[in-house]
């Protein structure tokens, strides 16, 4: 079989994680590739026999050509990470997905300037009024704007970023059919729509709380900068921000008062290293240098 059939099977299998299938699939040779035997894999992924069994059984009976046209039928596009449509960026990061589902404008994911921006769930008004001051001026000058379609923060940038005219993605944590939250599903659709949407699991996943962190570092990898707006200093935008500077990024954030819990966490990654931010204008500079 292809490479890309080899990849698609094995990003359905639930026996071993991501870096495990990343070191199978290096050991693969293309174009064409078959699954090594069951003894062949549990040398190459230092795992039992009965889990290298199980793998094997799984990879053969995952039914390739009736879930190709199944997404083909639902308007869904994928990307392996062997792909020439997969972004480039996205293979920088620590274990990139090895699929990605689309559905929208899949040239959305190759803009020339894409920028993250996360923030709390539980964002305060500050948020809504610092977004809705920077993101026009980065949309006029043709930014796309990347979130979770989280509640708070990711709402507000997906929302403002569609009422100023510009671009926007969206990365999820679960399957296309189960967006969360749930209040977001006719977000989410119009920018199925117009816009874009990704995953790396397949339509029917539903979310967990494990699969937000992986979510995260889609959105960090596809961007070439990140901002942050406002992050509690334990949280999970917090550990994104955190992880971005690891993966290279470059980490804007957005000052906030010194005993506002909402700030402790953008005022401490400042401290960091990550730039303060003022105004758009702060950002185009250093996307331009890009």
């Amino acid at each position: 079989m292809e490479i890309r059939e080899a990849i698609f099977r094995l990003s359905h299998c639930r026996e071993i994680g991501t870096s495990r299938k990343l070191k199978l699939i290096s050991s693969l040779q293309a174009p064409t590739s078959v699954l090594p035997h069951i003894s062949a894999l549990q040398l190459i992924l230092s795992i039992s026999i009965e889990k290298a069994s199980k793998l094997h059984k799984e990879f053969h009976s995952i039914p390739f050509t009736k879930l190709k046209l199944h997404y083909a039928d639902k308007g869904i596009k994928w990307f392996t990470i062997a792909d020439e449509g997969y972004p480039d960026l996205l293979k920088e990061v620590y274990d990139p997905p090895l699929l990605l589902f689309c559905k929208g404008d899949t040239e959305l994911m190759h803009a020339p300037m894409k920028l993250a921006i996360i923030g709390a769930r539980k964002c305060t008004p500050y948020t809504g009024k610092v977004l809705s001051h920077l993101i026009p001026s980065l949309t006029q000058h043709r930014v796309t704007i990347i979130s979770g379609l989280a509640r708070g923060a990711d709402t507000i940038a997906h929302e403002t970023s569609i009422r100023s005219g510009g671009k926007t993605i969206g990365v999820i944590a679960g399957g296309f059919d189960n967006i969360y939250p749930k209040e977001n599903v006719p977000l989410a659709n119009h920018m199925m729509d117009h816009h874009l949407m990704i995953s790396e699991f397949p339509p029917h996943t539903r979310p967990e709380k494990w699969q937000f962190p992986l979510r995260n570092r889609i959105i960090s990898g596809l961007s070439h900068a990140v901002l942050v707006t406002e992050a509690q200093r334990k949280s999970g935008t917090y550990s994104t921000a955190d992880y971005a500077l690891n993966e290279g990024r470059d980490v804007f954030c957005i000052p906030g008062p010194l005993f506002a819990p909402m700030s402790e966490g953008t005022n401490s990654l400042i401290q960091e290293g990550a730039k303060m931010v003022v105004s758009a204008e702060d950002i185009l500079v250093e996307l331009a240098r890009m």
